[in-house]
């Protein structure tokens, strides 16, 4: 296969990512709604920290037979492992956090960070400037995003959760241009997403000790159909499918695009809440209403799209 279209299939691969990590918000909204009717009063940090343990610790326990076929690990599939989850466990625990002390608006927004940062860093790192089309698609982003999530300036303040949102940023970032690092360029991606996943699972330990009421509540949030099957999707298409085409095909193409490309998520997200929130109440008995189609969604789509559609005209002398 040609670089051309090796880096057009890579891009529409990690399109197709986008979709599938979008699909968690709604899910996991459902799942923490669902867990809090189990048992009453418990603590949302125990819920985070204990759903991304079984999440990501049964992830990687279902790649093992693809692990054992494709052979051992390398010192440094481990340390890539190990740094994706570093910075994937830690971006995820300072956006859930700053949620708490600030609204889903501004959050969402500042966690899109990346695309401002990744090219920051490769400026500051190797001196190497955006093309004119990159720094216009950013720009169409971030006003797209901004539209999208209805941003509002004057209400906007650099409090607690605006600052652990952009440390969760700054940590997605990370984890980007670490699947892009040269050092890491022979790696392979079963390898190195096994030592991920389950590394992400082990940190959780510690904090799940901390924040749990008691043992018994660690089985209670999954005493029903509902939140089994929910988390069987947060697994299966929100974990296994998402991260496995983000670390292999991510490599294809220059992290200053993906970080682009992955700015896809929230439009979908955002889809996808006007009609699965209504579904999943009707099946597992909880409340969790649509969200409504507004000019803001529509817009910020577009422009969002336009930018994504410029990222991927190439030039005709190319």
């Amino acid at each position: 296969m040609s670089g051309s279209r090796e880096r057009s299939k890579a891009i529409g691969m990690l399109i197709l990512a986008t979709p599938c990590w979008a699909l968690s918000f709604p899910v996991m909204k459902a799942l923490e709604l669902e867990q809090q009717r189990l048992l009453p009063g418990v603590n949302t940090w125990f819920l985070t920290v204990l759903g991304v343990m079984i999440r990501f610790g049964i992830s990687g326990l279902l790649m093992m037979p693809l692990l054992f076929r494709a052979g051992k690990f390398t010192r440094r599939e481990l340390e890539q492992g190990l740094v994706l989850s570093l910075f994937g466990g830690g971006g995820i625990a300072f956006q859930m956090d700053g949620l708490s002390y600030t609204m889903a608006s501004t959050s969402a927004f500042l966690t899109q960070g990346y695309i401002v940062f990744i090219p920051l860093w490769l400026i500051l790192t190797i001196g190497k400037w955006p093309s004119p089309k990159i720094f216009l698609c950013v720009t169409l982003m971030v006003l797209g995003m901004a539209v999208l999530v209805n941003l509002d300036v004057h209400s906007f303040k650099l409090g607690r959760g605006e600052l652990e949102t952009i440390i969760a940023s700054l940590s997605f970032t990370g984890q980007i241009l670490c699947l892009e690092h040269p050092r890491y360029a022979g790696n392979r991606p079963v390898q190195f997403s096994v030592a991920m996943f389950l590394m992400m699972s082990l940190f959780c330990w510690p904090l799940i000790m901390v924040t749990a009421p008691n043992v018994e509540a660690c089985w209670r949030v999954f005493a029903s159909p509902a939140a089994v099957c929910f988390m069987v999707v947060l697994i299966l298409v929100c974990s296994l499918a998402g991260y496995l085409i983000m670390n292999y095909w991510q490599k294809k193409v220059a992290a200053t695009e993906a970080g682009l490309i992955y700015c896809i998520e929230p439009v979908c997200a955002s889809a996808l809440a006007l009609f699965l929130p209504g579904w999943f109440s009707q099946w597992g008995g909880i409340n969790y209403p649509n969200e409504t189609l507004t000019d803001h969604l529509l817009i910020g789509g577009v422009l969002v799209t336009v930018a994504n559609v410029l990222l991927q005209v190439k030039k005709r002398n190319a």
